[in-house]
């Protein structure tokens, strides 16, 4: 009778370790799909957290933006393809930047001052050409956006 009610106690425990195994196993089957599913609609475009709304008034640092280094009469950009030599002649990229000044030009189309970021060779040609309206026209620039 013993060996029977042992037996019968072996049983139940094994049939209640396959039920748990079972069931964590649809329970991690589960948790694998739900993770595939969120991972892709993270690349479907919608967003699984709503975007934050930034202010439209902004003053201060906080009001800086930042402008690519472009002459703004010229259009000349840093040159990024130079290299240097080294005296083992291994060669390292390096960027040759425009030399950019904040300038100040009067217009006498719009009769105020503009403030441009030229380069040098925008300066030169702005002299050579008298003022900074014909040089403008020339380059095709609005002056009424500076």
């Amino acid at each position: 009778d013993s060996q029977r009610s042992l037996l019968l106690l072996l049983l139940l425990c094994c049939n209640s370790l396959l039920l748990i195994t079972f069931t964590m196993n649809k329970f991690l089957s589960f948790l694998v799909a739900v993770l595939a599913i969120a991972q892709a609609s993270a690349f479907m475009g919608n967003p699984v957290f709503g975007h934050r709304t930034v202010s439209p008034q902004r003053n201060g640092a906080a009001s800086m933006e930042m402008r690519a280094r472009v002459c703004d009469l010229l259009g000349k950009s840093p040159n990024r393809q130079a290299r240097v030599v080294t005296f083992s002649h291994k060669r390292i990229k390096k960027v040759q930047h425009v030399n950019l000044q904040w300038k100040r030009f009067y217009s006498d189309e719009l009769g105020r001052n503009v403030r441009l970021r030229v380069s040098t060779k925008g300066i030169k040609t702005i002299n050579k050409m008298g003022s900074v309206d014909a040089a403008a026209k020339k380059f095709d620039v609005d002056l009424t956006k500076f």
